[in-house]
């Protein structure tokens, strides 16, 4: 009854002020450009917590952090560091500011739009769009996954109670103050994932008695894999009982970030230099808080093994991954599942919103403008005429992604049977990141890729994914076949074969065909030489 009252509480006054962002970023949704990108003028804290809040939601929380915290013990939390090394720091160091200036200076507003724009290919841009449509929907309905058994801890409500009022309320703030609403309720969600995930670890370390404690439980646990069975000490070690599947879950993790476009528009928004730089460290610390303490809290699922498969229970065959963590929840204080509950709430409402604006925002602006503006003249009167259509259609189609994204986790929750959305997740992640990463990364600092790279790139990345989905569906086995039944062991493993694959084909391809037009790619590349003014606060000068 406690955690029930003090959940309730919590709600409304979650609730009430992500509405009353929503109302107040109003004004900055007045156009395309303040409604997709804010205007181009926000800030390092809110950009940096944007950027964070979208990486990490409930399926981190709940679902990865149960699942590798329990196959490999205290060793997952470097999954969490390369997410705050990897996927922060080196995204923000590496991409940041160079794409902040060239995204500016074409004028480019989304992801597809860029490939456009950099590569002189319409194609180009309605085949990045058709990709980003296909793989996000499964991604924003896994958003979901994992409140249902949070929630059954504190209310007995259906959960597609749940799912619609979390979808209600993100689509309301969506509607009304479009990226800058987003942008502020991250940044208030992302202080509530910071001390949530903070008080956690201290609530869980005190129950099992300290850290040194907790360690020395964790440490006499045996081992249940193949190579190490009954040896004491696997789920404490260094990097595990399965290094190199640990290294694998890293890189798709942090290095997947680099082509998803929902992270990467992040950087098309912030407002200049000196917002670069602080972000670039406030991203870090917030990923190396919430990140590495989420896989931390889930490397201690073992010591409770026999509350997850019953007392005597074999724990070689549980595979009820997402039950690990709010069974470790269970056990800790009322105001701690409490917080915990409008933690993953407002991870995964602020995960959901970034993907809806990003769905919404490559559909209206990418395919369906185009074909309304086709033939007609351009002139003031009708740009203004153009940017009320644009708004009007871009908040249908956010209202759009979330209705079907709710839709479809209520229809898996209602028939478990229903599996195709929970595995095609498992490859979205992989096909938009192999597909997007190297053409978009190699785009930014060479002159000479070509649009038949970029090409390969999307045809390499989405196809890998989609015989891994065939396989999964059909349950052909091709673990016989040298190197194939290694790419296909699962879906982790194929996803970072996408990624890396496509940063050696982009630019072995790109020796081999026709260059884009020089004279053109020459004045995209002219925004990293322009000569600026600045003051002595920023430069000591010569």
């Amino acid at each position: 009854m406690t955690t029930t009252v003090l959940t309730c509480v919590l709600l409304v006054l979650f609730f009430g002020t992500m509405i009353l962002t929503g109302v107040y970023c109003r004004k900055h949704a007045t156009d395309v450009n303040g409604f997709v990108l804010g205007g181009r003028n926000v800030g390092p804290w809110l950009t940096a917590f944007a950027f964070g809040t979208s990486y990490f939601s409930a399926v981190i929380f709940v679902g990865y952090a149960g699942q590798f915290g329990w196959n490999f013990g205290l060793a997952s939390t470097w999954i969490g560091l390369g997410n705050a090394f990897i996927g922060s720091l080196l995204a923000w160091v590496i991409l940041g500011r160079r794409t902040r200036l060239m995204t500016q200076h074409i004028e480019s507003k989304t992801m597809p739009d860029f490939f456009e724009k950099r590569y002189g290919s319409k194609s180009l841009k309605i085949v990045a769009s058709v990709i980003v449509f296909i793989f996000l929907i499964p991604y924003t309905a896994s958003l979901y996954n994992g409140l249902s058994s949070l929630f059954s801890i504190a209310f007995e409500i259906p959960y597609w109670v749940v799912i619609v009022v979390m979808a209600a309320l993100t689509c309301v703030y969506v509607l009304f103050g479009g990226y800058m609403a987003t942008a502020i309720n991250d940044f208030i969600q992302g202080i509530i994932m910071l001390i949530g995930i903070i008080a956690v670890i201290a609530a869980l370390l005190i129950s099992n008695g300290g850290l040194g404690e907790a360690v020395k439980q964790l440490s006499l646990i045996e081992s249940t894999y193949p190579d190490t069975v009954g040896a004491q000490g696997a789920f404490t070690s260094f990097f595990g009982a399965q290094p190199f599947y640990l290294l694998v879950v890293v890189l798709l993790t942090s290095l997947g970030t680099w082509g998803l476009p929902q992270m990467v528009g992040k950087f098309y928004s912030i407002k200049n230099e000196d917002a670069i730089k602080k972000g670039t460290i406030i991203s870090t610390l917030f990923a190396i808080v919430v990140a590495g303490g989420c896989y931390f809290i889930g490397g201690f699922g073992r010591l409770y093994t026999d509350m997850l498969v019953g007392e005597g229970g074999d724990p070689t065959s549980f595979r009820n991954f997402d039950s690990v963590v709010p069974t470790i929840l269970s056990t800790l204080p009322d105001i701690i599942i409490a917080v915990v509950i409008i933690l993953v709430l407002a991870a995964s409402m602020s995960t959901l919103s970034s993907l809806v604006l990003t769905s919404a925002s490559t559909l209206t602006l990418d395919v369906i403008m185009p074909i309304l503006s086709k033939n007609k003249p351009q002139s003031d009167l009708n740009e203004k005429s153009s940017q009320k259509k644009q708004l009007i259609i871009l908040r249908v189609f956010v209202g759009f992604f979330v209705a079907v994204s709710a839709v479809i986790a209520i229809v898996k929750d209602m028939n478990p049977e229903f599996t195709f959305i929970a595995q095609m997740m498992g490859v979205s992640w992989g096909a938009l990141a192999g597909a997007f990463l190297a053409p978009f990364l190699y785009a930014l600092y060479s002159k000479k890729i070509t649009p038949a790279a970029c090409w390969v790139s999307f045809i390499f990345g989405t196809g890998i994914e989609i015989v891994q989905l065939v396989l999964m569906f059909t349950g052909i086995s091709v673990a016989n076949i040298p190197f194939i039944g290694f790419v296909f062991t699962n879906s982790l493993y194929s996803g970072v074969f996408a990624m890396v694959g496509g940063l050696i084909l982009v630019p072995i391809v790109s020796l081999f065909t026709p260059k884009c037009d020089k004279e053109k790619v020459d004045g995209i590349f002219t925004c990293y030489d322009t000569q600026v003014t600045v003051s002595v606060t920023d430069t000591l000068g010569k």
